[in-house]
Formats: structure tokens, C-alpha cells, sequence
């Protein structure tokens, strides 16, 4: 029984905490300005903001994670000790996963500098120094490029951006689970360019 409680109190930590970007962003409503998931994206002021609002609901699931803690040191004191210490080590881990951020750690799946690159593509393509003479920047799997002259503009993986994936709510929520939002291929040239948040 201990291990069926401590399993219980584990998962449910596990999970807590990343609600947030699993439920907020998979409304219809919320997705009405962008082509069915896994289509490319075209570049707008939208999709800027959309990388911005899940760099936020990241964040929110830190101080979601306080809770699940809270309530573990509390069923370690007064009620059941192995669930109460699964809760615990699971929101503890969770949040010292996000804090390792700021020493050096890898960068979250949605940042400043990523909207910063989407709208400098943007700046770019309706500037004298355009790719071509009618530009149409997408944001693909793998790269920012534009649809009418195949140039590659910026060469940034696309992470989750809170479409309603085609694999359905369970199976697109695991996944989403498993890869924390990262593209599930990560190019070199977004770890050279890429803006330490905790520097902002």
C-alpha cells in the first residue's frame, strides 16, 4: 500500500503542474487564427504573441507546482506519509528543473528571443532586403522559410504551440508530456542564437 500511495501521490504531482499548457491553449477559440495542426504557420503578429503566451503558461506551471508541494509536506506531517512524499518529490523535481534555467541550464521550449527571431523574419521580409519580390514566411517543423522562394530565413525548430493536435487529446497530451513542449528535433543553430531568459 505505501507504494500505490507514493505511485498516487507521484503522478499526480507529475501532472498537476502541466495542466496548465495541456488544457488553456487546446480550446478551439484559442486557435482560430492558425491552419490545423501540424500545417506550417503563417508568420503574424498572432503567432509572436502566441509564443509569448505560452512562455507565460510555461512559467505558470511553476507556481502551479508550489501547490502539490505544499500539499505533500503537509500529508508528510499530519497525514499519509508516502503519499504525501510522492507529492513532494514530484513537484520538487519539477521545480528544480525549472529553476536550473537560470544557471546554465537548457532554455525553455518558448522564449523572448524566439518571438524576438519571428518578428526580426517579419522586419526582414518587408524590408529592401527582401528574399523575394512577394515574400510569404512560414514558421515549418524545422525552419522559418518563405513559401513563394523556398528560402530559408531562420533555421528554429517549431515547438508545441497549443493546436489541437491530429492524434487526438490523449495520445497528442502524451506526447506533449513526454516532450515538455520541445520540438522532437532540436536544431544547432537555436542553441547558438538562443537568449538567456534569466539575463532579461
Amino acid at each position: 500500500m505505501p507504494v500505490i500511495y507514493f505511485s498516487s501521490g507521484f503522478l499526480i504531482a507529475f501532472l498537476f503542474p502541466r495542466l496548465p499548457i495541456i488544457l488553456i491553449t487546446r480550446g478551439k477559440g484559442f486557435n482560430t487564427a492558425f491552419p490545423a495542426h501540424p500545417e506550417p504557420i503563417p508568420l503574424s503578429p498572432k503567432l509572436t504573441q502566441r509564443v509569448l503566451h505560452m512562455r507565460m503558461i510555461y512559467w505558470m506551471g511553476f507556481v502551479v507546482a508550489i501547490i502539490p508541494l505544499v500539499f505533500g509536506l503537509v500529508s508528510i506531517k499530519w497525514g499519509n506519509s508516502a503519499f504525501g512524499f510522492g507529492l513532494w518529490l514530484s513537484s520538487g523535481w519539477y521545480i528544480l528543473s525549472r529553476l536550473q534555467t537560470f544557471v546554465g541550464g537548457q532554455q525553455p521550449p518558448w522564449t523572448l528571443a524566439m518571438a524576438q527571431r519571428l518578428q526580426l523574419a517579419m522586419d526582414e521580409a518587408s524590408s529592401e532586403t527582401k528574399c523575394c519580390s512577394d515574400p510569404l514566411l512560414t514558421w515549418e517543423t524545422m525552419q522559418v522559410s518563405c513559401t513563394t522562394c523556398s528560402k530559408t530565413l531562420d533555421e528554429m525548430p517549431r515547438p508545441d504551440l497549443g493546436r489541437k493536435r491530429v492524434d487526438g487529446f490523449f495520445t497528442g497530451g502524451l506526447r506533449l508530456i513526454l516532450s515538455d513542449g520541445y520540438p522532437i528535433i532540436s536544431g544547432t543553430s537555436e542553441n547558438k542564437s538562443a537568449i538567456d531568459d534569466s539575463e532579461e
